[in-house]
């Protein structure tokens, strides 16, 4: 919410030269005029630059158990839960 709020104070909405009717600015819109990076894109490039650096650590390294782990016990009842492999391979 904060970072569309400066950039819509400086690109206000505007009339349609056609319909007289004001133009909505949608997010979209927004961020083509003032070229900023899409936040879910950035958060999911840099989740895959952490797993890359996992990746190539060693075995007995703590997250690379985090990483590729399995959990012992008793699953929960209904949906499993998403875990960061799967997460992972949904961003491929």
């Amino acid at each position: 919410m904060f970072q569309n709020r400066a950039p819509r104070e400086i690109f206000r909405p505007e009339t349609d030269a056609v319909t007289g009717e004001w133009r909505k600015l949608r997010n979209e819109a927004l961020s083509d005029m003032y070229s900023t990076l899409n936040i879910i894109r950035v958060i999911k490039s840099r989740g895959m630059r952490w797993t890359g650096h996992v990746s190539r650590m060693g075995r007995e390294e703590v997250y690379t158990r985090f990483l590729v782990g399995k959990h012992e016990g008793k699953r929960p009842l209904g949906r499993p839960r998403c875990r960061w492999e799967d997460n992972i391979k949904m961003d491929l």
